[in-house]
């Protein structure tokens, strides 16, 4: 009995992990902010069935200050069913940040992340997550973002 009950984890593990599977290659738009408006353009790359890689090049806009920044994760995606799943990462970001005040800095920080996303019958992902900052510079904080990618 044990050894069937050992079978059938791993048979469960092993489909679960083939489920997890994302597309090699993701290209789009991450579209959120905060206090302004901030774009990013987003690529994913597949590290592993499981794992991913996403870089981030954002701008930022509002009333008294301008971002421009470069954000890197490694993800982690689970299936929950069918096209939906769900991810969650950690990564870093270095940018400027410039103040109509004239003041400039630069921004170093951990980031995280955590979302879901649902793949279409046609080659488009999109996805909701939530982003978290904290760390070296005054731009800590959160940003809701939503994206739109080309999957290949």
């Amino acid at each position: 009995m044990k050894k069937v009950i050992a079978v059938l984890i791993v048979v469960v593990l092993a489909t679960l992990g083939a489920m997890a599977q994302s597309n090699s290659n993701a290209l789009g738009l991450r579209l959120g902010g905060g206090d302004g408006f901030l774009t990013e353009i987003s690529y994913q790359r597949s590290l592993t069935s499981s794992t991913r890689f996403e870089g981030d090049l954002g701008f930022f806009n509002s009333s008294d200050k301008n971002r421009v920044r470069i954000t890197g994760l490694h993800q982690w995606i689970w299936p929950i069913q069918g096209n939906l799943g769900w991810y969650a990462g950690l990564g870093a970001c270095v940018g400027h940040q410039s103040n109509n005040s004239g003041s400039n800095e630069l921004i170093l920080d951990a980031v995280g992340n955590v979302g879901l996303e649902y793949q279409l019958d046609v080659p488009i992902q999109i996805s909701l997550d939530v982003r978290p900052s904290f760390g070296f510079s005054n731009f800590s904080g959160s940003s809701l973002g939503l994206g739109i990618r080309y999957t290949f």
